[in-house]
């Protein structure tokens, strides 16, 4: 008897578990751990994708359903994808399927009729069953009689083989001509398989770049941490524009030398074209990129280049990590600070975790590298859990920008009610009249936060979500920022008919106001409304570049790993406005935020400047930011978090509840804390809060509450909130909330 231990997709998280199946004899000889399978499920025995995770001879059950059909010819995941399949259920309280389909790409899966969706792409080609100089004399014989017939064999004397429609345009041959040899056994005709991939570098491959005396320094440290073959880690602090990308090239380079592959991740999908080509230029085909952008087709076949071993350099966001690396030699998380290395959809997993596991398995080293470090990871470093190494100058020894904090509560007074102060308009000037670029940076997009009305106060909000509408100028329309819901504004206040007013600033306000104070030039904006998914981010940075656009405003996607020579000017618009958001991590986000967009400034040969426009002028996150002092907000930030009981010190682990009843969500987060209490027993270094609502409490008609754990992430807190999860799901007083668990949720 053959036994099959599968993970089930229609199984949710409260009953996942691997489920024993009788594999019939005709399947016995062809089943793998890794393949997949349609198995029945529960009572009514409805068919369901599972996933075989390992075979037995025996199982504790006498009956057993049998396995009704295998979907692979070989197994899509390894012994080692499978183990991290469960590490993520274990870690991130998802079903080994929600794992799975995080591991493996779109393109592998199937469509509810069971077709793939989709397929291997082929082209036709075309290839002589002779010898090239039979094929010429006779060529040379049809030359009279059947013209098109002699060109398609000349042709095909000089390659190997040529796809049919290139074949056909070259020689000036119809179809028709090219079927005529083929019936006479001259060529033959047959489908290869080729690769969908996205644009990258075909030029001339480049030599590695020379690094300076500080990066040679850093190589040969973090060189020797990769060469000792055992799990480890290590942080690359660097400033801004110290060139930290020169060492991942000098580091990527030496390991597939020494045969191994190599994963670079990186925070946004703008940065990822930037990327590929540099490291293309270096590294050519060795090169594969993984992100959402990509079509379905480009991102599987992509996956396909990696595991067939054709691709050993994968670059890409935070889905990258999950690459089918053969042999993995390093993991480089670039910017490694940034949120979005964070999911916030099942499973939600953090790539710097994944990528720990991955290391671990593999033997290999973990790169961290920012120029404004996430605290935690600092912290490990200070004590000596990471290796630790160091960029304090710009690679072409330029200074960093010269900083200028401009104070916006004197420029109300002074009478500018603008979002751009005096400063800051006759330092754009400056560089317009130079030649020089300018990027402003303000972390929202539409026109203004809110409209609201003058005499009674009324505010526009969302009807399904707990926010204001934010006001869009370009299509006059108030939007919901979480939802999508939209409306057109009043003339008047629905409320009383008194006058509208329209407050806050975002990308758009601050463009239609640099068009009022220079009508004559050209201004780029870069938000989600003007960026589409599929790579315009790209188009339009390259337009930037090189047309020389003189200004460019722009949220997030503005502020890292750009590098524009040409920039001598960075605005930071607001820099109060993530600073009070009421996370522990506001500070944080704030100084990174600042401390790499004023780094934007003066990468090239001309000395760069900045201002950081604030009503705040002296808190000291923004004095620390100014002077690009990662080291003092470091050292006071992490006083603060010891204060806090926050991490570094311990763990934040998190159980969500929604549903449309506020009053039963919160019962069910009332409920939660007394188990964990009674679970977690006595523990004096774990502390229980809330419940507590989530910033925005409801969005698209969904109450949101939580109960968070602050204590240690260890198997045995994450153990009860998974026996709580289970429970709160399937207790029937709970029906209509749904409730899961997180590790250091993002909000």
């Amino acid at each position: 008897m053959l036994v099959a231990k599968i993970a089930v997709s229609a199984a949710t998280y409260w009953i996942d578990r691997p489920y024993d199946y009788l594999v019939p004899e005709t399947l016995a000889d062809r089943v793998k751990p890794g393949m997949r399978v349609y198995v029945p499920f529960s009572r009514g025995n409805r068919r369901s994708e599972g996933l075989i995770l390992a075979l037995s001879d025996h199982s504790t059950y006498e009956r057993l359903k049998p396995v009704e059909q295998l979907l692979d010819e070989e197994p899509v995941l390894d012994e080692e994808q499978i183990k991290l399949a469960l590490f993520m259920r274990e870690r991130f309280f998802c079903t080994v399927y929600a794992a799975v389909k995080a591991i493996l790409p779109a393109g592998l899966w199937f469509t509810d009729e069971g077709d793939k969706r989709v397929h291997d792409k082929t082209v036709q080609m075309a290839r002589l069953l002779i010898a090239p100089e039979d094929a010429a004399e006779i060529a040379a014989q049809k030359r009279m009689r059947s013209r098109q017939q002699a060109n398609l064999l000349e042709l095909l004397c000089s390659f190997p083989a040529l796809p049919v429609r290139e074949l056909l345009q070259h020689s000036g041959a119809k179809r028709q001509s090219l079927k005529a040899l083929v019936n006479a056994q001259l060529v033959e005709l047959y489908s290869q398989e080729v690769y969908r991939r996205p644009d990258v570098f075909v030029g001339e491959k480049e030599e590695l770049p020379l690094l300076n005396a500080e990066q040679q320094t850093a190589f040969d440290g973090i060189s020797a941490l990769t060469s000792k073959g055992e799990a480890g880690a290590a942080l690359l602090f660097g400033v801004t524009g110290s060139g930290k990308t020169s060492v991942y090239i000098h580091l990527i380079a030496q390991e597939l030398k020494r045969g191994r592959s190599a994963i670079l991740l990186v925070p946004e999908i703008a940065l990822t074209p930037q990327m590929l080509h540099t490291f293309s230029s270096h590294f050519g085909n060795e090169v594969a990129v993984l992100h959402s952008s990509l079509s379905t087709g480009e991102r599987f076949d992509e996956w396909k280049r990696v595991r067939a071993g054709k691709a050993r350099l994968v670059i890409g966001t935070r889905s990258a990590v999950f690459a089918p690396c053969r042999n993995l030699g390093l993991i480089i998380i670039d910017e490694e600070q940034e949120e979005t290395y964070k999911s916030e959809n099942t499973p939600r997993y953090n790539a710097r975790d994944v990528a720990k596991f991955r290391c671990t398995r593999a033997r290999c080293l973990l790169l961290l590298g920012s120029a404004t470090p996430d605290i935690a990871s600092r912290y490990a470093a200070q004590i000596g859990r990471y290796a630790y190494f160091r960029l304090d100058t710009r690679y072409n020894e330029r200074e960093l920008p010269a900083v200028r904090i401009v104070d916006m509560k004197r420029e109300l007074r002074r009478g500018n009610g603008g979002s751009i102060s005096a400063f800051l308009r006759d330092e754009i000037a400056q560089n317009i009249e130079r030649g020089e670029q300018s990027i402003l940076f303000i972390n929202r997009r539409g026109a203004h936060k809110l409209v609201s009305c003058g005499d009674c106060g009324y505010t526009y909000r969302c009807p399904r979500c707990s926010v204001s509408l934010t006001y869009h100028s370009a299509n006059k329309r108030l939007i919901c920022h979480y939802c999508a819901y939209s409306r057109r504004v009043d003339e008047s206040c629905p409320d009383c008919g008194g006058t509208l007013k329209y407050i806050g600033v975002g990308t758009q306000m601050v463009e239609t106001e640099l068009h009022e104070l220079f009508p004559e030039i050209e201004i780029m904006r870069m938000d989600t409304d003007t960026v589409t998914p599929a790579g315009s981010h790209e188009e339009l940075f390259a337009r930037f570049r090189e047309e020389k656009i003189p200004v460019m405003v722009g949220t997030q996607m503005v502020t890292k790993g750009l590098n524009f020579e040409n920039v001598t000017l960075v605005g930071v618009i607001s820099a109060d406005q993530s600073l009070y958001a009421g996370d522990y991590r506001a500070g944080e986000r704030s100084f990174s935020l600042i401390t790499q967009v004023v780094g934007r400034s003066g990468r090239g040969q001309k000395p760069g400047r900045a201002v950081i426009q604030t009503y705040t002028p002296d808190n000291e996150t923004i004095q620390q930011a100014a002077r690009q002092d990662y080291d003092a907000f470091y050292t006071s930030e992490l006083s603060l978090r010891r204060l806090q009981n926050s991490p570094p010190f311990r763990d934040i682990l998190a159980l969500t509840a929604s549903g449309v009843d506020e009053r039963l969500v919160v019962q069910t987060c009332r409920y939660a804390r007394e188990r964990l209490t009674q679970l977690l027993g006595t523990d004096r270094t774990t502390e229980l809060l809330g419940p507590t609502p989530l910033t925005v409490v409801r969005v698209n008609n969904r109450f949101r509450y939580r109960v968070l754990i602050n204590g240690k992430n260890n198997a045995a807190t994450r153990a009860a909130l998974a026996q709580i999860v289970c429970e709160c799901n399937t207790d029937k007083r709970f029906r209509g909330v749904s409730v899961y668990a997180d590790n250091d949720p993002a909000d």
